[in-house]
């Protein structure tokens, strides 16, 4: 467990140069691609020699302390070792997401300032046709070519000593297009990134034997500050999935390194319960029956929990769920199965952990204690319910909005709140409770979500959503205001809702078409009256409309704002 005494400062030079001391011959970062056999990782050794590598290439492009370097790129080695060699010489990095379009890096990178980008080769199309006042220096992240620039010895050309850098100078800017709205770049400082990595140890300890399977974007700070501040302190080795994560693509990669860690977002597991967990346990009727009988259940659990195991490596110690709320069902079976989940909640803008769980701690449908060091309070509380907004204190709080006071300012409490100037407000609804000595967290949802029903009452959509996901037929769901005040919720449908139409050929074409409006009439009422006959009557759905696709965030997140009445995705 690394610790402040061992590293001096809270900056990722002083993180590098522990890691580095401590662990420069183990192995630290490998890729896992379609091969048969798993290639074996670089040594933290070979890191710092990438990292020299990627520095000779900026330093010859005119790199200097406060420069702010563009990383667009999924996950690798290579991205690693570009942004702690921005970093640790004092350059500023600018993570963008793999799935940012082209328009929105170009507002991005305008709006940032860069100074030069590192790009991968399968995302320099959407880059590769901007102006050179915008883009002055392009490097190729795989080989650290210049691809619009000059080119540089990578092993003996000029590197001077890095100049030190102050654990409050700014490390990262990080643009979300998050699910309420215009992105803005998030400020956050080394003394912000790297305390968290540390404190992320007291939710779970990290050792040089450790495995991370890593495939969530680099540029979200959940995976960066815990599936990469949090391994290299310990020197954990990372392992790289080299194509996007699907079941297909997931499940032989974790037969191959066999990780003891993994990071994921809920839509993951969530998928794998309903395709894969709920059939087996209660797929028919025999089984919901045999489901019921408690010993049974319990039976049941355990040999799906111990299957799931062997199917993620079986050697799995904490699979962290992040990102968004995990639906009460899976997190549930979870829980009964034994399975080494963990749960954490935080945001970009707090880098990111503010509270989360353990494996051996978790209580379904919470979070978990408050992070050590940080401080968390409930404002403006519900006299019967204690629900509130969320509002943070702690050295992981941002420094602010990149060139926005006006937006900074919003973001904080002032003294006109109840508790007081300089908290930072999540916008979530939540209830702080005491549990096994601790303040424990659950989350209610969204405060900008929250919709007021006809009667005045506060109703939570996220809360219907979670039922609505329970249905078997649908596979991800929203709900929203309707025009007269009515709930309204908008469904994606799993692949073979429709089958049954699918038999109608030899039918008429007009045939057909009322057969299929038919079926889509018959489940979107299934579904409305599966709904309603779970929630009270404030609470209920007027309408269930089905929808083709919902355009997501990186951590899988519908973008909320940009479903409206009348319930077609509204133009950005």
């Amino acid at each position: 467990m690394a610790t402040i005494e061992e590293l001096g400062s809270y900056t990722f030079q002083s993180l590098l140069r522990n890691t580095l001391e401590k662990f420069k011959d183990r192995p630290a970062f490998g890729l896992v691609s379609s091969k048969e056999n798993l290639e074996p990782p670089i040594t933290y050794r070979d890191f710092q020699q990438m990292m020299d590598s990627v520095a000779r290439v900026m330093t010859t492009n005119g790199f200097a302390p406060k420069k702010k370097i563009a990383i667009f790129g999924s996950g690798m080695a290579q991205w690693g070792a570009t942004y702690l060699a921005t970093v640790c010489r004092g350059g500023i990095a600018v993570p963008l997401l793999p799935d940012f379009t082209a328009s929105e890096v170009e507002s991005i990178i305008s709006h940032a300032g860069i100074d030069m980008m590192v790009v991968s080769k399968a995302l320099y199309p959407k880059i590769q046709n901007l102006d050179k006042s915008l883009v002055p220096v392009i490097i190729s992240l795989e080989d650290f070519s210049p691809i619009r620039g000059k080119p540089a010895d990578l092993v003996r050309g000029f590197l001077p000593k890095p100049d030190a850098v102050h654990e409050d100078d700014i490390a990262s800017i990080i643009y979300t297009s998050g699910t309420t709205g215009t992105p803005k770049g998030v400020e956050l400082s080394h003394k912000n990134l790297v305390w968290t990595g540390l404190q992320c140890q007291t939710v779970h300890r990290v050792n040089k034997y450790d495995r991370c399977l890593s495939f969530l974007p680099l540029s979200h700070v959940y995976e960066f500050t815990i599936g990469f501040v949090l391994q290299i302190l310990n020197g954990s080795c990372i392992y790289y999935l080299d194509r996007p994560p699907t079941v297909s693509s997931l499940l032989p990669a974790f037969l191959k390194v066999r990780p003891t860690i993994v990071l994921s977002v809920p839509m993951i597991m969530e998928k794998i319960y309903k395709h894969k967990i709920y059939p087996t346990l209660q797929g028919t009727d025999l089984k919901k029956r045999l489901y019921k009988i408690p010993p049974v259940r319990g039976l049941m659990n355990y040999v799906a929990g111990r299957s799931l195991k062997k199917a993620f490596g079986g050697k799995l110690v904490f699979f962290g769920i992040g990102g968004a709320r995990l639906d009460p069902d899976v997190e549930l079976f979870l829980k009964r199965a034994r399975f080494p989940y963990a749960i954490g909640y935080g945001l970009t803008e707090t880098s990111p952990l503010l509270a989360g769980s353990g494996p051996k701690e978790t209580i379904p449908e919470t979070v978990g204690p408050v992070l050590e060091g940080v401080e968390l309070q409930i404002i403006n509380p519900n006299p019967q319910t204690g629900i509130g907004e969320v509002v943070a204190r702690g050295p992981n709080v941002m420094k602010g909005y990149y060139k926005n006071p006006g937006l900074t300012a919003e973001a904080f409490t002032t003294e006109e709140d109840a508790c007081g100037a300089g908290w930072f407000k999540t916008g979530d609804l939540g209830i702080l409770e005491k549990r096994r000595g601790r303040d424990w967290l659950s989350l209610k949802g969204r405060s900008k979500n929250m919709i007021l029903g006809s009667s005045g009452e506060n109703i939570y959509p996220e809360d219907i959503e979670f039922i609505l996901n329970q249905h078997p037929l649908v596979a991800e769901s929203l709900v929203v205001e309707g025009e007269k005040g009515n709930l309204v919720a908008l469904v994606k449908l799993v692949e073979n809702a429709f089958s049954a139409v699918g038999s109608a050929i030899g039918h008429a074409a007009q045939d057909v078409k009322e057969d299929f409006l038919y079926k889509r009439e018959e489940i979107l009422s299934e579904i409305q009256f599966f709904v309603n006959k779970r929630i009270n009557k404030n609470s209920r759905l007027g309408t269930v409309q089905d929808i083709d696709e919902f355009e997501k965030t990186a951590s899988q997140k519908i973008k909320r704002y940009l479903y409206k009445f009348p319930f077609t995705k509204k133009k950005e």
